[in-house]
């Protein structure tokens, strides 16, 4: 068998695994607030202010899973260097851009890269690291997910107030440091060889779920704005959608190396831990969107301010996930904290439903540290159930499918609950006839409006803000009943490398 790594060569592993991590998520959310300033720049239009966001979620969502089943088949290092390759190069030519289309190719090659880093980093993880004391690792890399989420529109917002920097310093930041990482994977990532064995790469299971799940994901960031939600638009794509992902799982249940082995399902862990990550996809991702755009449009801050006064939920993920990995990796007992990170996660969102445009920073700090804490128990310990229930040869199947529908459930829900929000504004605002414009889904500019249109304005956002967190509280408790169901094993003490050494009967294998 192979010898497990040590500690310290574990933790400067993770080194250069983080640390592309943390630039690869950051890449997502860093442009948030710096669109207003590059759109008009490069000449591009509302429609194109939708595409630079969407297509690098579109190829990060899409191809989460092809990542995951190469991981299985190849040499996860060399998967690794090729992410942060794509990375690395879709960064520079969307620094570099002089267009708008330039600029969608090139966070797409971001997408493409930042979906195989948000896969691969925790198979390779699972691979070195026994289940046992994953935990503590895991909590590492819940935190620095969070971190890089919440605290990406902060850096941008700061980024494009700083003359001397610019705009196009959000995509070129991440360059150096995705170097760094590379070098640093290189030269302290030890893993075994992958046994040499024919393969036939299902490319028709690859281009039907891509596909699928692409147009899935057009449908959803439209409706409600290009056309209705009931239209013959809406009927086309989710007929569409059906029809793609319903031949998809066909070619997967007959092929003899699937992208998704339809048989992980049967692990009623596996199945309830992707649903449940769904719902804390919305969480994650939904709360922060409408979190900021709260403390901008309904308190008045700006941007930077904004981003400061988000650190509670950054604090409270940080510190959940830490313990609570500390604590499994202690007793061995992680389903406690399933259970409390869902309960904590529906308590928040119960709090934010009372919001108005009236609440105080100190109270919104009370509710960020709550949902944080709920959502930094929760989120990465689903992926290490997950990882514990299966056999090792299918660890980067069910860690990418755990994350994908993560990543699912947080553009549907930023996507759903923008569409209502942005109707409700419009609604409230023409009862009022008031304010023209500024209930559509662009945040409007509130230093140009009047005093008295502006305070109806920043009640109308809050309202809002406070409805949807009402929808989704239900949500997040069909999370608690989700996990209440998954059955606690205990964890494996053996890395996923061992498990797999002993699975193919390949121990002893060099490590590369």
């Amino acid at each position: 068998m192979a010898a497990p790594m040590t500690r310290k060569e574990v933790l400067q592993a993770l080194s250069g695994l983080f640390m592309g991590m943390f630039v690869a998520i950051l890449a997502a959310t860093i442009v948030s607030n710096a669109l207003p300033v590059i759109i008009p720049e490069i000449g591009g239009s509302q429609s194109v202010y939708t595409w630079v966001v969407t297509a690098e979620l579109l190829a990060m969502t899409a191809t989460v899973p092809l990542w995951g089943k190469l991981a299985d088949l190849f040499s996860q290092k060399l998967l690794l260097q090729a992410s942060f390759g794509l990375f690395v190069v879709g960064s520079l030519l969307a620094g570099f851009s002089q267009d708008t289309t330039m600029l969608i190719v090139a966070r797409a090659l971001q997408g493409m890269g930042a979906g195989g880093l948000t896969a691969l980093v925790q198979i390779v993880m699972a691979a070195m690291i026994p289940p046992r004391e994953l935990g503590r690792y895991a909590g590492f890399f819940g935190a620095i997910f969070a971190v890089a989420t919440v605290g990406g529109p902060l850096i941008g917002g700061v980024i494009v107030d700083t003359d001397w920097l610019g705009w196009r310093f959000c995509f070129l930041l991440g360059v150096p440091f995705t170097l760094l990482a590379m070098v640093l994977v290189q030269r302290t990532l030890k893993l075994p060889a992958v046994p040499r064995r024919a393969v036939a790469i299902d490319w028709w299971g690859a281009l039907l779920i891509t596909s699928g799940v692409s147009l899935l994901l057009v449908w959803i960031t439209f409706a409600g704005d290009r056309y209705d939600w009931l239209s013959t638009e809406t009927a086309l794509m989710l007929g569409g959608t059906v029809l793609l992902l319903g031949l998809a799982v066909l070619v997967e249940s007959k092929v003899a190396d699937p992208v998704i082995p339809l048989d992980i399902f049967r692990s009623r862990t596996v199945s309830l831990a992707v649903l449940a990550s769904a719902l804390v996809g919305v969480a994650m991702f939904g709360g922060t969107v409408f979190l900021a755009q709260y403390l901008q449009v309904s308190l008045g801050y700006s941007p930077t301010e904004s981003g400061l006064l988000t650190l509670p939920l950054v604090g409270g993920l940080l510190v959940s996930s830490t313990v609570a990995g500390a604590m499994i990796t202690r007793t061995g007992r992680w389903k406690g904290w399933l259970v409390g990170g869902a309960v904590l996660m529906t308590i928040g969102f119960g709090l934010f439903s009372t919001l108005d445009a009236q609440t105080s920073p100190w109270v919104l700090g009370l509710f960020m540290v709550v949902l944080g804490a709920g959502v930094g128990a929760l989120m990465q310990n689903l992926v290490l159930a997950a990882q514990n229930d299966v056999p090792a040869h299918e660890l980067g199947a069910a860690t990418s499918v755990v994350s994908f529908f993560r990543s699912l459930g947080g553009t549907i829900g930023v996507s759903v609950l923008g569409a209502l929000l942005a109707t409700r504004v419009a609604d409230d605002l023409s009862v009022l006839g008031t304010a023209e414009g500024a209930g559509q889904a662009a945040t409007p500019d509130m230093s140009l409006l009047p005093a008295p249109v502006r305070e109806l304005v920043q009640n109308a956002y809050a309202d809002a803000t406070a409805e949807l967190f009402l929808i989704a509280t239900p949500l997040a408790a069909l999370a608690v009943v989700v996990v209440s169901f998954i059955r606690e094993k205990a964890l494996k003490t053996t890395s996923g490398a061992q498990r797999l050494a002993e699975e193919q009967g390949t121990a002893g294998m060099p490590l590369h």
